[in-house]
């Protein structure tokens, strides 16, 4: 008990970012209980004791994933994360029946601006600066505002913390897959830098489908060419202060007609300065800024048209005091200006400020009980939209090791720019319409869960309910009028949408160096209903009802110049039928169900570790040589088994 209290500490002395790095190995426990979480309340948490269910995806995960973005290692670790396709290949995300649009990622608690068929861009976030990931289902806007109503996934970057570390990794596969990668520490007494260089690309193949398909099939595969810097730097003149400042840019191109390439960018950059009074207070003020472009460069004339911009200033000013008896109040503000310029909405651009407060308090009543309750009010100028939130969790340890967790979050997702003045012309398909008049989404989830350790071993159950009132979708398509030449399609709200599931996840860890971890979830989505009580159509393709993940590798040091990681990676995504259109350009032929059958994906990894510094990769992905007979839309984008080839070298 002492060294638990002892890490949360020190862990209150330092930013609410990069914990892991400040705790040598010989402090995790066997399940990596003694993490330190900060997204389900805000404060530094270790993990076996946060009042809030939080799952961790670990930097020993990330680095066994081998995975190349934010996409790639959620649906091999994380069951009930599920990705799906729009007709150009956006990437959709569902989470426990919330769509990517009502899921808020962060980065170091910074939100992303931009979106791509309403989910962030993925391929934004590599892994090769990631130190882990911290993931809260359930409603979260009582901490986080809009778009935090079905959960919030918080990546946490590395800081460097080494005088001089450099790191160069490369990795390579069919279809001329290249990844690159690039890590450099420096740092001196008062002041660390750490910079990171990716370079991506993967050739556009073509896959082949059934005889008869029954609707939209993929035949073309589409990869791209990416390039990704980011740089940190942060200074601490004495134990009290610290000042961090980061800056980055992003660039992806598609090439989907090879005349007119797609090309996306962004640009960040932020500054944060904390400072710690007294031992009881802690004060941190944050700006961050960040802007996601799109645009078609023609490779004629040589022009690079850009149609879409979407601009984010913030500002975060978060205060913690720590009372006797380690009960925290913690208080906050932000600011906000949004600025979206977009061809398909009316007028081109929009502009929105929104302004949030919010407090917390966390009670420790005794060693087994603790409770932690919070309101925020968030206010969008456009169209003045205002929301209170509140959430409470409550934490019983009726025996060590043992936590049971009961909680009520209410989350709200405000109409976007996009929602309410969208006028697009989708491929000739149908217009699609904004409303000014939507109202925001709003979700009560209640959640139920108990996590136990016991030596070597980990268990994990938890159950949950989401009711969704005014949901936010696209209604069905209609003609207003007779001389009609495509049908509209509106936003607009919908009622009676719920969400029910459970999830539990057992794993261990033995001193012979075998780790193994077995996920699964179940996901129950109720359609949402029109004012007529009718059932309508899911805007995406909707969740698979079951979903298991599972890991097992040994590990194993032979010498002093030789070590082996073998390692197994699965996932199993059950069946799931959908209600699509016959012909998307002739809606009169009515709906078909579409099923999409069930699947299973294996990876087989082999990692060779040559003295400290040189380690050797061999992969088999898609070990069993899975291939869909049909590309849908809701199918895994692999046309057979894959080998993979890397080598990392530290210096």
């Amino acid at each position: 008990m002492r060294s638990s209290i002892l890490i949360t500490v020190i862990a209150s002395l330092l930013p609410l970012t990069g914990w892991a790095e400040v705790f040598p190995d010989s402090l995790a426990a066997p399940i990596e209980m003694e993490q330190v979480v900060v997204t389900g309340t805000r404060t530094p948490k270790l993990l076996a004791n946060t009042p809030v269910l939080t799952k961790v995806i670990s930097a020993d995960d990330i680095r066994k994933a081998d995975a190349t973005n934010l996409h790639d290692l959620l649906q091999q670790v994380i069951p009930g994360v599920e990705f799906s396709y729009a007709m150009n290949q956006q990437v959709h995300m569902n989470l426990s029946g919330f769509a990517g649009q009502s899921v808020l990622i962060l980065v170091d608690g910074e939100r992303l601006a931009g979106e791509t068929m309403d989910d962030v861009d993925f391929t934004r976030i590599g892994m090769q600066n990631i130190d882990h990931i911290e993931i809260v289902k359930g409603a979260a806007s009582a901490l986080y505002g809009s778009n935090a109503a079905g959960g919030v996934i918080n990546i946490i970057t590395k800081k460097g913390v080494r005088n001089f570390a450099l790191n160069v990794n490369a990795r390579w596969s069919k279809h001329n897959e290249q990844r690159y990668g690039l890590a450099l520490q420096l740092g001196k007494k008062q002041w660390n830098n750490l910079l990171t260089v990716n370079r991506n690309s993967v050739d556009n193949y073509n896959v082949t489908n059934g005889l008869h398909p029954i609707t939209r099939v993929i035949s073309t595969i589409y990869g791209d060419k990416v390039w990704d810097f980011k740089d940190q730097l942060s200074y601490s003149p004495n134990e009290k202060i610290k000042i961090t400042g980061r800056a980055g840019y992003f660039f992806r191109q598609m090439t989907r007609t090879e005349e007119v390439p797609e090309r996306y960018r962004d640009f960040t950059g932020g500054l944060r300065g904390e400072w710690k009074p007294t031992e009881n207070d802690e004060l941190s003020l944050a700006y961050s800024f960040d802007q996601y472009d799109k645009s078609d460069y023609q490779r004629i004339t040589r022009l690079d048209i850009r149609d879409y911009s979407n601009v984010q200033n913030s500002v975060r000013l978060l205060y913690n005091h720590t009372f006797s008896g380690g009960n925290v109040l913690s208080a906050g503000t932000d600011f906000m200006h949004d600025y979206l310029f977009n061809t398909n909405i009316e007028g081109h651009t929009r502009t929105q400020d929104a302004f949030d407060a919010f407090a917390q308090y966390d009670w420790n009543i005794n060693k087994q009980w603790e409770i932690v309750g919070a309101l925020r009010y968030d206010y969008f100028s456009d169209r003045h939209v205002s929301r209170l939130t509140p959430k409470l969790n409550l934490r019983y340890q009726p025996i060590r090791n043992l936590n049971i967790r009961l909680g009520y979050g209410m989350g709200f997702r405000a109409p976007t720019l996009k929602e309410k003045y969208y006028n697009f012309d989708m491929a000739g398909i149908w217009i699609v319409e904004g409303n000014p008049n939507l109202k925001p989404e709003v979700s009560h989830n209640i959640n139920l869960s108990a996590d136990y350790t016991k030596g070597h071993y980990n268990f994990t159950v938890s159950g949950y309910y989401n009711k969704i009132d005014n949901k936010i979708a696209t209604g069905a398509p209609f003609y207003k009028s007779a001389t009609d030449i495509m049908p509209h399609l509106p936003y607009l709200n919908l009622q009676n949408y719920n969400v029910i599931g459970a999830e539990a996840t057992v794993q261990g860890r033995w001193s012979n160096g075998i780790t193994a971890r077995l996920a699964y979830a179940y996901t129950d989505e109720h359609l949402p209903k029109n004012k007529a009580g009718e059932s309508v159509n899911n805007q995406y393709i909707p969740a698979r009802k079951h979903s298991m993940t599972g890991h097992i590798d040994w590990d194993h040091q032979f010498s002093q110049h030789y070590g082996l990681d073998i390692s197994l990676d699965g996932r199993f995504l059950s069946a799931v039928d959908n209600y699509e259109f016959v012909d998307y350009y002739d809606i009169s032929k009515g709906i078909n169900t579409i099923h999409y059958p069930a699947y299973a994906l294996f990876k087989l990894a082999l990692v060779q570790r040559f003295g400290k510094k040189i380690k050797v990769s061999l992969a088999l992905d898609n070990l069993f040589n899975y291939k869909p007979e049909y590309y849908y839309l809701n199918c895994p984008l692999t046309d057979g088994t894959k080998l993979m080839v890397g080598v990392s070298v530290d210096i």
